[in-house]
């Protein structure tokens, strides 16, 4: 009687990866849903276990501790995906970078940094909560300043590089750096009640007004 043919080994360890996988995307999308609910203080590795449907020490295996998690959780916030593209380098932000008539850039910049704002907003006003008393969550706020600062560098020399600048680059960095937290959105969509449509309209007129030459 001939034997069972038995399963590639790339074939079980594919399997395996793949669970890996979707265990730190269940993961990653329960600390998200409970740092904002609960404060990253209050929730507890064993709360996003259980919300995940892994075990404490799955957690620890992943992410080591609470810290990286908080990391890991801001990078799939400002991406909105797992994809580990540096948000300056993504598709849709690509795309208005390759833009050559400055207005219309910040125009489409406008776009993607509503979408971004609407989702990071509500999480740097945890960490920023939880800073005064959190010494990971304060460094994190270091952390998120600097990331975005790296990135709207870029940003802005390549609007300087147009010619169609009517500021400074440094200036203009800043501008962006300072509208693009999320706070602005969440004090102008979620407590002024202005709609999503409205608020990327408004940033891409302020943008080009501010910095673009008439």
């Amino acid at each position: 009687m001939a034997r069972p043919v038995k399963a590639p080994r790339s074939y079980d360890s594919s399997r395996r990866q793949a669970q890996a996988d979707e265990n730190r995307l269940a993961i990653l999308r329960a600390a998200h849903d409970l740092f904002l609910k609960h404060g990253y203080g209050r929730t507890t590795i064993a709360d996003i276990a259980g919300a995940a449907g892994v075990s404490v020490e799955t957690i620890y295996a992943a992410f080591k501790n609470k810290a990286t998690l908080l990391h890991r959780t801001w990078d799939i916030t400002i991406g909105g995906d797992d994809r580990e593209i540096v948000f300056h380098e993504r598709p849709e932000v690509m795309a208005a970078r390759a833009e050559r008539d400055l207005a219309k850039r910040l125009l489409l910049q406008a776009h993607v940094s509503g979408a971004a704002a609407a989702r990071i907003g509500p999480f740097f006003l945890m960490v920023h909560a939880a800073s005064g008393a959190e010494p990971a969550a304060a460094t994190m706020v270091e952390e998120m300043h600097r990331q975005r600062l790296a990135g709207l560098s870029v940003m802005a020399s390549e609007a300087a590089a147009t010619g169609q600048l009517a500021v400074s680059e440094e200036e203009c960095r800043d501008v962006l750096w300072a509208t693009t937290d999320g706070v602005l959105w969440q004090r102008l969509v979620q407590q002024r009640g202005w709609t999503q449509d409205r608020y990327v309209a408004w940033l891409g007129r302020t943008w080009v007004r501010l910095l673009v030459e008439p």
